[in-house]
């Protein structure tokens, strides 16, 4: 009865992990620029443990704010309006990658690229045929993306958690086989990061990505193990429409990343 609520309009107490969140990003971010100046890497790595265990506590904490009663239908709007403002940040965080690569893709010549010489690829570089692994790796990131849909429609709509319990688990299997696909693509990259505009843009979009897959993997895993102790029901069930709608952007900016840089940016 301590956390029963007679309006909608609850106020969840205040919490400290934003601060600490805060603190241990600065570290982090402080510790990696002394790391690039010679100074070793564990400052740079205390921040990240701080950062890494700020999540952990943080989402512990939420997620006991819901078994408990606190996300009340407003609370539950204000989460949904909260991750689709984080959506829509990602969104241009990748197109920042996607506009150098366009932009030296349509005038791959300039004061800061004078060595491209008006050529795409640039000498040298030997691009990925597009319709072998990357298909291939595009197909599994799709049939992720359904299984994902399935475990959604199934439980909202027929409040099944068998197969809310499968569409997760083969969600996450295909995240995994993806990710180690294109581990294996990399190893396997006729260019590097370094020394060239293609092999930058290219790491870099497809490997920002690449990290976003893990952490959707790692998002769906623990809505995996919630619903095999029994959260979620057909009315709340935020956590798991967040991780939906997280691995569903992944799968859009994939499309965008294969359209774009392996089919369009090989010249």
């Amino acid at each position: 009865m301590a956390h029963a609520k007679n309006h909608d309009y609850h106020v969840l107490p205040p919490s400290i992990w934003p601060f600490f969140g805060a603190v241990a990003g600065f570290v982090m971010l402080f510790g990696s620029v002394l790391w690039m100046h010679g100074s070793g890497p564990w400052l740079g790595l205390i921040g990240l443990a701080g950062v890494l265990y700020v999540m952990y506590a943080w989402w512990s904490e939420v997620v006991h704010e819901s078994q408990v009663g606190d996300h009340t239908p407003v609370v539950r709007l204000g989460l949904r309006y909260g991750f689709i403002l984080f959506i829509m940040s990602e969104v241009m965080f990748f197109s920042a990658w996607f506009w150098t690569f366009f932009k030296h893709r349509l005038y791959p010549m300039g004061p800061d690229s004078p060595a491209i010489d008006g050529v795409w690829p640039p000498a040298g570089i030997e691009t990925f045929d597009p319709w072998h692994l990357p298909f291939i790796n595009t197909l599994i990131l799709l049939l992720s993306g359904c299984a994902a849909t399935w475990a959604h429609h199934a439980l909202v709509h027929e409040n099944n958690r068998r197969d809310l319990v499968n569409g997760l688990i083969i969600a996450i299997g295909l995240g995994v086989i993806f990710t180690a696909m294109q581990a294996y693509e990399y190893s396997h990259a006729a260019f590097g990061f370094a020394g060239n505009i293609y092999g930058a843009s290219f790491f870099m979009a497809t490997g920002f990505h690449g990290f976003h897959v893990i952490i959707g993997t790692i998002f769906l895993t623990v809505c995996l193990i919630r619903a095999l102790k029994g959260h979620f029901t057909p009315e709340k069930h935020v956590g798991f429409e967040a991780a939906a709608w997280y691995w569903h952007f992944v799968d859009v900016v994939w499309l965008f990343l294969f359209a774009a840089i392996y089919v369009w940016g090989q010249g």
